[in-house]
């Protein structure tokens, strides 16, 4: 009998040992996500991948870039935005399009970003240590003219190129000399001096800037010429847009240049300028769009649309690029860059016009979906598509 008990007893203590080896198994099934309903590459919260963005990995990959403060307002809310979507997360930092040059030579950062286009030393540079470097468009946007003059308020002063360029070569140095009154009649500007600022920092805004007036004035060009960084005349130095923006608003009878969107937030008066049609002209979205119009758009992107004949544009417009290495050396996130660059140049325009930015023309972006396209790594292109 005790036999009998023994030999009824084992199968149960085995039946037990068995279901709790499988409760284990199951659990640690569970807790590798085995058996988890989430779907690949979306977190609680996120809303699902679009269509424009390849699917990625499960690990978030982190992406550093720098330079031009003047998309920065755009940059930094297309990079919230893509890192719900995405498991992607930009580091941006806003040091000036001569920073992103040199960051992105370097090798410290998976990509710069300049509203200046690179110079041929610069870029030789840059492709020496690694290979072929895009300029990839990612928008457009306006250099405005600000200034503090007491009661005037935005667009009531106008300039002709001219007078600015004077202006800016301090041959212009009051607010009452004739010239300007001669374009202002009516117009109560007192006779305090014209205190000038400009960018102290290498700056694609003072690219566009110096670019435009290179154009207008023959002077300019000769004794100042068109670069991020110059040899000012004078006055007053502010770094980054931010900079510029703030000396111009502290001062009183200060002219400066600052991208639309911080004159804008930061409640600036602009000047409406004189453009190539002799239509003094606002900077604004629609002004800006219509600076690209009709103008051929090389397969680089290398160009500039400052001082537009149509007869709508703003005359100080420019892209801005994102500079990107062909070839690139980690797969993992060049892909990646990849992904967030064709989810910029579709999804993302849609943030633009809010931001005071101009999305980018049809042509455009054909233009930039074929500079992505190109992109690889081994050998072996990393869009997919």
């Amino acid at each position: 009998m005790q036999e009998t008990r023994k030999t009824t007893k084992l199968p149960s203590n085995m039946a037990l040992v068995a279901a709790g080896l499988a409760a284990i198994v199951l659990a640690l099934v569970a807790a590798c996500g085995g058996a988890g309903p989430t779907p690949t590459g979306t977190q609680v919260g996120q809303q699902p991948t679009p269509t424009t963005t390849p699917s990625g990995s499960q690990s978030t990959i982190r992406l550093n870039g720098a330079g031009a403060t003047f998309p920065f307002p755009l940059y930094s809310r297309w990079f919230d935005e893509y890192a719900r979507v995405a498991k992607t997360q930009v580091n941006y930092q806003s040091i000036g399009s001569g920073g992103g040059i040199r960051q992105v030579t370097e090798g410290t950062v998976d990509f710069g970003a300049s509203d200046g286009i690179m110079t041929n030393d610069q870029q030789a540079k840059a492709e020496q240590a690694h290979g072929p470097i895009l300029h990839i468009p990612m928008t457009m946007g306006a250099v405005a003219v600000v200034y503090n003059l007491q009661g005037i308020g935005a667009g009531q002063v106008k300039l002709t190129p001219d007078v600015l360029a004077d202006i800016y070569l301090k041959k212009i140095t009051r607010w009452s000399d004739s010239r300007i009154a001669q374009l202002n009649p009516g117009l109560n500007l007192s006779n305090q001096d014209i205190a000038v600022v400009h960018r102290s920092d290498g700056s694609g805004t003072t690219f566009i800037f110096t670019n435009y007036l290179s154009k207008v004035s023959q002077e300019w060009k000769e004794k100042v010429g068109n670069a991020t960084a110059v040899n000012w005349p004078g006055d007053i130095g502010g770094q980054g847009n931010e900079g510029v923006a703030g000396q111009v608003r502290q001062i009183p009878g200060t002219i400066g240049y600052v991208e639309l969107a911080y004159a804008t937030q930061n409640n600036m008066a602009w000047a409406a300028l004189q453009n190539a049609s002799s239509k003094f002209v606002e900077p604004s979205l629609q002004a800006t769009s219509k600076a690209a119009l009709g103008v051929p758009l090389p397969d680089d992107m290398k160009v500039m649309i400052t001082n537009s004949t149509n007869p709508e544009a703003y005359s100080i417009a420019g892209f801005t690029w994102l500079l990107v290495y062909r070839n690139q050396t980690d797969c993992t996130k060049g892909k990646a860059l990849v992904d967030v660059l064709w989810w910029a140049i579709h999804d993302g325009q849609q943030y633009a016009p809010s931001l005071q930015y101009a999305p980018l023309p049809d042509d455009a972006v054909r233009k930039a979906e074929a500079q992505i396209r190109s992109v690889t790594c081994n050998g072996q292109p990393l869009l997919g598509r």
